[in-house]
């Protein structure tokens, strides 16, 4: 196996095992897909995709130096990423109570403005934590060539998509299973509210990271 093909390799199986970390994405696609439909936790999915596919090319393009040298960028990155994460757990919290009506499944596929909000919805959460960015960056950095043949960058961003959309399409597909909807619908408000918990503790934690001195 040659050099470019084994550090391509390798760059894909780090990003895979920080994709199944669990995280405010995965807690996202799990809940859609759960409360919603099984239709808009795949839209999550593709939109969790694109959005590492998005903090690829930036990192190609050496993101990670930049957020090195300037360092108010990167702080500030940290403070929205943060403040967008908390907002959307305060979101979920105060609707933990409220019933919902889940869709009939012969008619999920009509669902196109849910599907559409979950993609918007999981693109956002996606590009919201900075500290993707430089998971990212610091990958490529450690086990990209100094020189990649054209190949290897043509071929990292659809390949990042497949495993960002991917394992979110498993977790979307594996929630959204009888069983785990009907144990949501007894349980939404305590799931509700914790998934908001830990959504919103990522955000504080992020927003913390980032003012507090080094």
């Amino acid at each position: 196996m040659d050099g470019p093909t084994l550090a391509l390799l390798s760059i894909l199986g780090a990003l895979a095992v920080g994709a199944v970390s669990p995280g405010p994405s995965f807690v996202l696609v799990a809940r859609t897909s759960i409360a919603v439909s099984r239709r808009a936790g795949l839209a999550a999915a593709v939109g969790m995709g694109i959005g590492g596919v998005a903090f690829a090319t930036l990192a190609l393009l050496g993101l990670n130096a930049l957020l090195a040298q300037v360092s108010w960028l990167h702080l500030a990155l940290k403070v929205a990423g943060g403040l967008y994460l908390v907002h959307l757990a305060l979101r979920i919290w105060r609707g933990a109570a409220e019933p919902i009506h889940v869709p009939d499944p012969a008619a999920a596929g009509v669902d196109t403005g849910g599907a559409w909000r979950a993609f918007g919805i999981g693109l956002a959460t996606q590009i919201s934590n900075p500290k993707t960015a430089i998971v990212y960056g610091s990958i490529f950095a450690a086990l990209l060539p100094a020189a990649p043949p054209a190949w290897v960058l043509l071929i990292l961003p659809p390949a990042v998509f497949l495993i960002e959309a991917g394992w979110y399409a498993i977790v979307a597909l594996a929630f959204s299973a009888g069983r785990p909807r009907a144990a949501y619908l007894r349980s939404k408000t305590w799931i509700d509210r914790l998934a908001a918990s830990v959504i919103g503790a990522l955000g504080v934690r992020l927003v913390v990271d980032a003012v507090e001195p080094s």
